[in-house]
């Protein structure tokens, strides 16, 4: 591990997680919680295995996740965030929230991974009815994407459940789905640049932002 060899906090913490790919992996297990090598590969698309290899390897020493060796019966090994590693969580909402106004004029080809959204989600939506009773929105399907749950006022969001009782499903472009979750558009528009809304669309409705 580089360090830029400053009595700095700034520059300490950049020692540990400032590298290429490294936040992104925190990202990916806030997100999906405990996930072995191939798991976290499938969510990182364009990284290396040896580079993926070595950044495991970084945060591990650093504290940051641990690593449960399996065996033949529990398969791979799994990693998961350790309580500092967590930690990072605010720190991933801050750039998330400085990174949304550049989305918009991101490369055409950028690749994009519905679960990506769970955290803008978490978020930007609110529940606006909340004498309603508690809906459950899917986000893509159980191989990527999320599940998001409006009850009494707040709005959840966590890995899809097998038992879930859904109540609409929402799939599309990553482009069109971030402008309907910033507000910026709204479902109809979204629809027309190939967001899909399938069952209760009034589940869906109940949660975007509304406007001032």
């Amino acid at each position: 591990m580089k360090s830029y060899g400053q009595l700095c906090a700034v520059a300490r913490a950049l020692d540990v997680v400032g590298d290429r790919w490294t936040l992104l992996v925190v990202r990916e297990l806030l997100i999906q919680g405990p996930l072995r090598f191939g798991e976290l590969q499938r969510g990182l698309p364009g990284i290396a295995t040896n580079l993926l290899t070595q950044r495991l390897r970084d945060l591990e020493e650093q504290g940051v996740l641990s690593r449960t060796d399996g065996d033949r019966a529990a398969g791979p090994a799994l990693y998961r965030l350790t309580a500092r590693g967590v930690a990072l969580d605010g720190v991933i909402r801050e750039l998330l929230k400085w990174g949304a106004p550049t989305v918009p004029s991101a490369p055409p080809d950028a690749v994009f991974q519905m679960h990506w959204l769970s955290r803008p989600a978490r978020y930007l939506l609110s529940d606006h009815e909340p004498d309603r009773p508690r809906t459950v929105i899917r986000f893509g399907t159980p191989a990527d994407g999320f599940d998001l749950t409006a009850a009494s006022g707040t709005v959840t969001v966590a890995p899809c459940a097998e038992d879930a009782r859904v109540d609409a499903t929402v799939m599309g472009p990553g482009p069109a789905l971030v402008a309907l979750l910033q507000g910026a558009t709204g479902i109809d528009t979204a629809e027309e640049h190939g967001v899909t809304v399938e069952g209760d669309a009034t589940a869906l409705a109940r949660v975007l932002p509304r406007p001032a």
